[in-house]
């Protein structure tokens, strides 16, 4: 029998009857016969913060051995803005020692992730979570998620306000059920009969929403590739206002013309008073006319490409009893990654330190965990995540940044003027062997792919060059790879689609430059290019924005698609020397 195109989903049926998120979880954690989650709790479980998991470098072993998977379990706990204090971050530091594989991950949402939490220590973990002040509620899950926020720590009114907004918007979409609590914390069932989520209703949203809050100027957390944004206006060194954004997203599916990353859509400006009721009216909309039949139809993005950018406006003014004006233009967005020492207000600095591929551990090249962990102990610091999965000190006093820097090189912990600018500002998702989804290495590839650039690059006599470098294993974008300069998103194991001509603004998509690359082979398929690039740029031109030169692009590029059409056949006699 055919599909009804009409029906909902099978995620939408099991949000349907969990009974605002309980579903069968308590009763699966209390039972010790049952070695993981089945069915519909499945999707459950990412509402509460948590995905379950398997190690698929076991897999193929277990089963010779006539044993299913080593379930465990992923849990991510938001961060609104990134911000965690010293006590928070020591917590979630001894929490990583007791009950996971040792590491904390910086995701590229300034939240953090756990991996390798066993089914029976799941809810002590979580429990423990939450008594430092923090939560896992909502950091997955199809509602709003971790909301961001730039990442500087400057206490002028600016970015005070930014961080403000960031903290209230997270305070205004988390879930209002009383499921977290009742299985994660109190374990007391509470009488369901007159329980109601305000917003969003027991479906929720068609799938997750995110949110960024940034000022006009600095774009380090790609606020052009989220659901919505706020991008704060600056007028005579005041907060005016926010532009706001709407529809971004970099989810896409190979072999799917119908499924596309999207630079975000222009809304409109609205007060600072206004700015968080925008971000739930954006959500309304979506919660109201988003698809909920086909989940690789269900992002916002796909309800404006199909109506409209001006019918959603107008469908936003009709939600809005304030004032939506035209959209303040902004000057050119720059980059700044914050590492090194920089200037908090009158009295304290910040530093910030480079995470390669945001994972803090010890290893044989670097303890960075066991660096970090006595930076905050002995200098009682706070810590701020940044999108590009680095992590700032901050309130230090001038007197304490000799110390700090002392135990960064006890420890080996490599300082912003020892990175070449390609691995600076470079980023790649977890993939193997714990995401389900990730088809391709990434986390564990790029390093040594990383070497290997700098070194071709170094070696054409452009290793001062400036660019984005990210990795996925899978199309689904979470390292941001389509606003990159270069990018490797995989395919299957072993090979990635290349994608050339983004840029560090995070304001423009890339290009699939060439299909179907064996990672081996990556370096000689760039070469042309990046010697084009040393031969023909022009001062202070990125290697994107040579590329879209090349190409005679007069328009910003905003949307790659799924359908499979790379350009390399066309550059190639252009990117050719002699």
């Amino acid at each position: 029998m055919a599909k009804d195109k009409n029906a909902p989903s099978k995620v939408e049926v099991a949000k349907d009857k969990s009974a605002n998120l309980r579903g069968t979880i308590d009763e699966v954690l209390k039972d010790p016969e049952a070695e993981k989650f089945e069915h519909d709790d499945l999707q459950l479980l990412k509402f509460h913060g948590t995905y379950q998991q398997d190690n698929r470098d076991q897999r193929a072993e277990r089963r010779k051995e006539g044993l299913g998977k080593a379930y465990s379990f992923m849990i991510r706990v938001a961060l609104p803005g990134g911000v965690a204090t010293a006590k928070q971050y020591l917590d979630l530091d001894a929490i990583a020692a007791k009950y996971t594989t040792g590491s904390i991950r910086i995701t590229t949402r300034q939240a953090i992730q756990y991996h390798g939490v066993i089914k029976g220590e799941l809810r002590e973990t979580m429990k423990s979570i939450n008594e430092s002040l923090l939560t896992t509620l909502a950091a997955c899950g199809d509602v709003c998620r971790n909301v961001m926020a730039s990442a500087p720590p400057f206490t002028d009114e600016v970015y005070t306000q930014i961080r403000k907004t960031a903290d209230e918007v997270a305070v205004d979409m988390a879930p209002k059920t009383g499921a977290y609590h009742e299985i994660w914390i109190d374990g007391e069932r509470q009488h369901l009969e007159d329980e109601v989520e305000p917003f969003y209703g027991k479906h929720y949203l068609p799938r997750k929403y995110k949110v960024g809050v940034t000022v006009m100027g600095d774009n380090q957390i790609d606020v052009y590739s989220y659901d919505a944004g706020l991008i704060g206006i600056v007028e005579d060194g005041k907060l005016v206002g926010y532009n706001v954004v709407a529809g971004g997203g970099l989810g896409l599916s190979h072999g799917r013309a119908n499924t596309y990353a999207q630079i975000a859509y222009r809304v409109g400006f609205v007060s600072i008073a206004d700015g968080v009721q925008a971000i739930q009216n954006v959500a309304s909309i979506y919660r109201d006319f988003g698809n909920r039949n086909d989940r690789k139809q269900a992002r916002l993005k796909y309800l404006i490409g199909e109506k409209g950018i001006e019918w959603f406006q107008a469908e936003m003014k009709k939600r809005s009893d304030f004032d939506i004006q035209l959209w303040r233009e902004i000057p050119e967005v720059e980059n700044q990654d914050w590492l090194g020492l920089h200037q908090q207000d009158d009295d304290h600095w910040f530093y910030g330190v480079f995470v390669e591929n945001g994972r803090i551990l010890d290893n044989d090249k670097s303890k960075n965990q066991t660096a970090f962990r006595e930076i905050v102990e002995q200098l009682g610091v706070g810590v701020t995540f940044t999108a590009q999965q680095s992590l700032l000190f901050t309130g230090l006093k001038k007197d304490q940044v000799p110390a700090l820097e002392a135990i960064l090189e006890k420890y080996n912990v490599a300082k912003v003027e020892t990175l070449s600018n390609a691995r600076r500002y470079s980023m790649a998702c977890p993939a193997m062997p714990t995401c389900g989804l990730a088809v391709a290495e990434s986390e564990r590839a790029l390093p040594t792919l990383m070497t290997d650039i700098e070194n071709k690059l170094e070696s054409i006599g452009i290793g001062d060059t400036q660019l984005t470098i990210r990795m996925t294993g899978c199309p689904n974008g979470c390292a941001r790879p389509y606003t990159a300069d270069i990018a490797f998103v995989g395919r299957r194991p072993g090979i990635y689609h290349m994608f050339v001509g983004g840029r560090l603004a995070g304001d423009r998509m890339a290009d699939l430059y060439a299909a179907d690359v064996k990672i081996e082979e990556a370096i000689e398929t760039l070469e042309p290019l990046l010697l084009k690039y040393k031969s023909d740029r022009n001062e202070g031109e990125g290697l994107g924005d040579f590329y879209q030169r090349l190409l005679d692009r007069s328009e910003t590029s905003t949307r790659v698609t799924g359908k499979e059409e790379p350009t390399f056949d066309q550059l190639a006699p252009l990117v050719q020397l002699g």
